[in-house]
């Protein structure tokens, strides 16, 4: 039975997939390579590239024109700027694939007289003049996860490929393929003489295009889900199809994880008579954000990186950032967090990816809190939300202001702090939502539970700005009327320097909102 796959590459024989090739313009893919172009394939991670590249070297090959080869050089990031280290490990994952995909063990004996005759700076353009020029066809070199190598490794394998290029195709590939998850502008190359990085383009100048594997569109989701159906007659109903869709945007993993843990981990799944509902698919999208399972807690692991927080802090706080470098936009766009919208913004990938950040970034806080009695409840189990205003505004007093410094964004620790203590008020038995974006003033969260669903807009008042109330009651009015909702909260956190301890100017009262809702305003 095939099964959705969710670690390495798709293998069809035991896997749900779409056909590889056809994720590709595989017509402009194979003009590149008959002009004897060499470009680039990049991605972000798990979206399917090696996949794409083997099912390339195996048509190739079945073709007969061409003699390919599918490289994977992540054995090399170890060697660091250790040049000599780099290209033993390039040479030997080279030599390894010829004698796997092609059965040719020749290659060991011409990198040693390479090396003999040209050193760890010209081995690798000696090895593939000789490989080239013995090879009954056409070499085409599909080298994968080139953007791991780092340094004097990265720019010596780069430069040896520009050294050969001119020499294709009889005594040099006629066409490498380099792939990698970013794109070749942000191959990160730092001497240790140089302050300032090198970008992979001055290395590399050779390259005739850069590709990239896009996510899956809606109807390639629909058609990879009813392969399942196909083949075990179990179906998905038409809400749980959309909601697979609105949830992961065609993210490639993100889709066969959601379908994987539905239809093979739950019990409800597993019975191939029940039809897999959006209930199905929501606890799969709790189960993986809660489990930091290892696509996402890559992605989470991100966030510490400087560049990413100057792009995902403010888009988090709502506010305009400074100018934001272009390589550092292009940067998140290639790990796959953000994607540009139809109008050119830059927006969170998917909702998946919306809901992971902000978690992960309220990990510290939350694992910071003390123990706190869950006086929210009433006796049946249903959450009071009069009782939880009282018992967050106690929590602030409290324990708000050394728990700031938890907080990994400076900007909004405030909002880190309020969402590791929603989260323990859902405590997995309900959700929390959020919605952001850059320049939008403000975060809303939506926190249901049970029968209870409660509406928040969290706004910070910072110096030289006005009072934010008026705004955040307009603005709470419309997200409020987009969740049906009468009532809300709308939560003012007062940055401005020189004002009291929190403990002291921390209150709530009661608003009317414009549009004549029913709004509890809280100041902390």
């Amino acid at each position: 039975m095939r099964f959705f796959n969710t670690e390495g590459p798709v293998r069809p024989a035991d896997h749900y997939c779409l056909p590889p090739l056809e994720r590709w313009n595989l017509a402009e893919v194979l003009g590149l390579i008959d002009q004897k172009k060499y470009f680039l394939l990049h991605a972000p991670r798990q979206t399917g590239k090696t996949t794409c590249l083997l099912a390339l070297m195996d048509h190739l090959n079945r073709e007969g024109r061409y003699r390919a080869c599918y490289v994977n050089l992540e054995t090399a990031q170890t060697a660091r700027e250790d040049v000599g280290l780099g290209m033993r490990a390039i040479g030997g994952a080279i030599e390894a694939a010829a004698r796997l995909y092609l059965d040719d063990d020749r290659l060991p004996d011409w990198t040693e007289e390479a090396w003999g005759r040209r050193g760890q700076n010209g081995v690798l353009t000696g090895l593939l003049e000789q490989w080239s020029a013995e090879s009954p066809a056409p070499l085409v070199l599909l080298l994968d996860e080139v953007d791991a190598l780092i340094g004097d490794t990265l720019i010596s394998l780069l430069r040896q490929l520009r050294a050969g290029y001119p020499q294709r195709p009889t005594h040099f590939p006629q066409t490498v393929v380099l792939c990698g998850v970013r794109d070749l502008r942000d191959y990160r190359i730092h001497a240790r003489s140089e302050r300032e990085p090198i970008t992979g383009g001055s290395a590399f100048n050779i390259r005739a295009e850069s590709l990239r594997l896009g996510d899956f569109t809606a109807a390639e989701t629909r058609a990879l889900l009813l392969e399942h159906t196909a083949e075990t007659g179990q179906v998905f109903t038409p809400e749980a199809l959309a909601r697979v869709w609105d949830l992961t945007q065609g993210q490639p993993w993100l889709v066969n994880a959601l379908a994987y843990h539905s239809c093979f981990r739950m019990p409800e799944g597993r019975d191939r008579t029940r039809a897999i509902t959006v209930a199905l698919i929501d606890q799969a999208k709790e189960h993986l954000i809660v489990n930091r399972v290892t696509h996402l807690d890559q992605l989470a692991d991100k966030l510490r990186e400087e560049r990413v927080r100057r792009v995902i802090e403010p888009m988090l706080a709502g506010t305009v950032p400074e100018l934001i470098p272009t390589d550092d936009r292009d940067y998140l766009v290639d790990l796959g967090l953000l994607r540009r919208d139809g109008a050119g913004g830059l927006v969170v990938a998917n909702p998946i990816y919306r809901e992971v950040l902000p978690r992960a970034l309220a990990s510290g806080p939350q694992d910071s809190l003390p123990r706190i009695s869950p006086t929210w409840l009433n006796p049946d189990g249903g959450l009071n939300p009069e009782c939880l205003l009282d018992a967050f505004l106690a929590f602030w007093r409290r324990h708000g202001q050394p728990l700031l410094g938890s907080a990994p964004y400076h900007e909004i620790a405030p909002h880190l702090v309020l969402m590791a203590f929603l989260h323990r008020v859902v405590n997995g038995d309900g959700t929390l939502e959020r919605e952001y974006a850059i320049g939008s003033g403000r975060m809303d969260l939506c926190l249901r539970y049970g029968a209870v669903t409660l509406g928040m807009e969290l706004k910070v008042w910072r110096d030289g700005a006005p009072d934010p109330l008026a705004e955040g009651l307009e603005q709470l009015d419309g997200y409020l009327a987009g969740l049906g909702l009468a009532t809300g909260w709308l939560v003012i956190f007062d940055r401005r320097s020189g004002q009291p301890p929190l403990a002291e100017r921390t209150a709530s009262h009661p608003a009317m909102s414009p549009q004549g809702r029913s709004i509890q305003v809280i100041r902390a």
